[in-house]
């Protein structure tokens, strides 16, 4: 964004089960734009969706569905036994949806920004974007519990994807603030009440920073 612009955005992070979607649904109650990288990827690569035909032209006619949309199964079984594949299918996705998530972070409206990246420290790019860097932790055995509950995946499939994500010991050093998500939902709803005051505040002092200028 530009150097004129003077919104206050958190990126927000996490392993896979961690509670990122909980955090991020809870911060957009309390007045925050959520811009959610994920869900940006499910519309590009759902039925018909900008990315579906760079992605056969990749992969084959077996990425797509019948319904036109990617074909998740197939692609998550090339992208994890052939690590070139993934490389491959970002080049075509990332750059579609850093785009839609500019454009979005352009049209917010709210006291400030929250850009949902499950990738932020896998990936180099995001971080200029960004005033503060939440993370969301759990516990290793937390998250496994929670993605079997809600997917379905087995234990070892669940296991292999956290393993390509960044460790827990180098996500945490990226934060400027932590949220723990190793309880109940009551208790993580109110360490988020207390996360929309801190962001409300340090997104009002930059405003009256540059309005000063």
């Amino acid at each position: 964004m530009a150097q004129s612009d003077h919104r206050f955005v958190v990126g927000l992070t996490g392993g896979i089960g961690s509670g990122k979607t909980a955090v991020s649904d809870a911060l957009g109650t309390l007045g925050a734009d959520i811009i959610d990288t994920d869900r940006i990827a499910h519309q590009l690569t759902g039925p018909h969706g900008a990315a579906v035909a760079a992605v056969v032209a990749a992969f084959g006619s077996e990425a797509r569905t019948a319904e036109g949309a990617m074909n998740r199964d197939f692609i998550r079984q090339r992208v994890f036994e052939q690590p070139q594949e993934r490389q491959r299918l970002e080049a075509i996705l990332h750059p579609l949806i850093r785009e839609e998530a500019l454009h979005q972070l352009q049209q917010a409206k709210g006291c400030y920004s929250v850009l949902v990246i499950p990738l932020l420290v896998e990936k180099q790019g995001w971080q200029t974007l960004l005033d503060a860097t939440l993370v969301v932790d759990c516990d290793p055995d937390l998250q496994v519990q929670r993605v079997q509950a809600r997917s379905g995946l087995e234990k070892n499939q669940i296991l292999q994807i956290m393993n390509a994500q960044a460790n827990r010991s180098d996500r945490l050093k990226t934060a400027t603030h932590i949220i723990e998500n190793n309880s109940d939902y009551p208790s993580l709803l109110s360490k988020v009440e207390d996360l929309h005051k801190t962001f409300h505040q340090l997104a009002e002092r930059k405003r009256l920073q540059a309005s000063s200028y």
